[in-house]
């Protein structure tokens, strides 16, 4: 039986080569055609993570950008993120409320390596994404609704606009005591815008002193500590809504609170150490609450778009945490929002 196998297998004169080889023609295939499907699907992967990444770098860009600027970057950004093809930016549109949206797809024939036996050199890959853009804050309105204590103190806002590595200043609320023996203090506050070169413009001033009667037209009001006092606000000519500070082309804003006789002297929004000296609240009717201890707080989220926002800093004279009513620095800011190159609440649809 051994030699009969052994005589089979060693034979060159039967046709069963052949057979086999023609049986295993569609083995061969299946196992080809497989191999580039798999291809494909990795393909298809990659260019979809390409074409996500270049989605959402043309809404960074500039707002003043063409859509066949955005286009060329859309192109540039998917070859560099690893696509292959052609992407093409097929929509940009801005809403009249500063929503943005775009659609972009990309193509690519990928070279088959087993289907060109069935007459395949090529497949189509194609691609599609989508992106939302809520808009962001270009607009910040500051007005102080009161300040007191007996330490002098000002409140700066600064902006690092995009690109630049530290921030400059772009507003100030000045507060000198005005002297007196009441409990609280009161003075003067000067709230100033400041530009690019660095000029101060006065937006809004306010003089609160200590009496028992109050100037026609103004509100007597009653402190903590039972003392009546007066605040007068004179605002620059045109403007009664504050100092309204364009805040467009910042990447970044923060606040620093300077208190010469507190300790520490210096207190920022974005220093975990010190922020929670900070209070905010978006509605009038309820307390600002104070900032949570040890976290850096995003003044863009603290300003709400085409509302009001409620601020407060206790300026160092008391320990915290602490209730608002402990604080000396009382100021509204009102925000505006638009289509901005800030990424912020961007995300892919499809």
């Amino acid at each position: 039986m051994r030699g009969l196998a052994g005589s089979f297998i060693e034979s060159r004169s039967g046709s069963f080569a052949p057979i086999l080889v023609l049986a295993m023609i569609p083995l061969i295939t299946a196992i080809g055609f497989s191999v580039d499907y798999t291809s494909g699907v990795q393909t298809r992967s990659t260019e979809q993570a390409a074409l996500d990444a270049a989605i959402l770098s043309i809404t960074t860009m500039d707002t003043a950008s063409t859509k066949p600027q955005r286009q060329v970057v859309l192109q540039d950004t998917y070859r560099e993120n690893g696509g292959q093809g052609t992407a093409t930016l097929n929509s940009f549109d801005v809403s009249a409320n500063g929503t943005a949206t775009a659609q972009a797809s990309a193509s690519f024939a990928m070279k088959t390596v087993f289907m060109q036996i069935a007459s395949i050199p090529t497949v189509a890959i194609g691609v599609t994404s989508a992106v939302n853009k809520a808009p962001a804050l270009v607009e910040a309105t500051f007005k102080v609704t009161g300040v007191s204590g007996y330490w002098n103190k000002t409140m700066t806002l600064y902006g690092t606009m995009f690109g630049a590595k530290e921030g400059k200043p772009l507003m100030t609320i000045d507060y000198k005591y005005g002297g007196g023996t009441d409990p609280k203090g009161y003075g003067t506050t000067t709230v100033s815008k400041i530009d690019s070169l660095g000029v101060a413009t006065v937006a809004q001033t306010q003089v609160c002193k200590v009496g028992k009667k109050a100037p026609d037209g103004v509100t007597l009001n009653t402190d903590q500590f039972g003392t009546k006092y007066y605040c007068v606000d004179t605002m620059a000519a045109g403007n009664t809504a504050g100092a309204s500070i364009d805040v467009s082309q910042m990447a970044g804003l923060y606040l620093q609170m300077n208190v010469p006789s507190g300790n520490p002297q210096n207190l920022y929004s974005n220093d975990p150490a010190t922020s929670n000296r900070l209070y905010s609240s978006t509605s009038k009717d309820i307390p600002p609450a104070e900032m949570a201890t040890g976290q850096i707080v995003d003044i863009f989220g603290l300003v709400p778009c085409g509302s009001t926002a409620y601020q407060a800093w206790e300026d160092g004279g008391n320990k915290v945490p602490a209730p608002v009513s402990n604080a000396d620095f009382f100021y509204n800011v009102t925000g505006k929002c638009d289509f901005n190159k800030r990424p912020n609440n961007t995300r892919l649809t499809q």
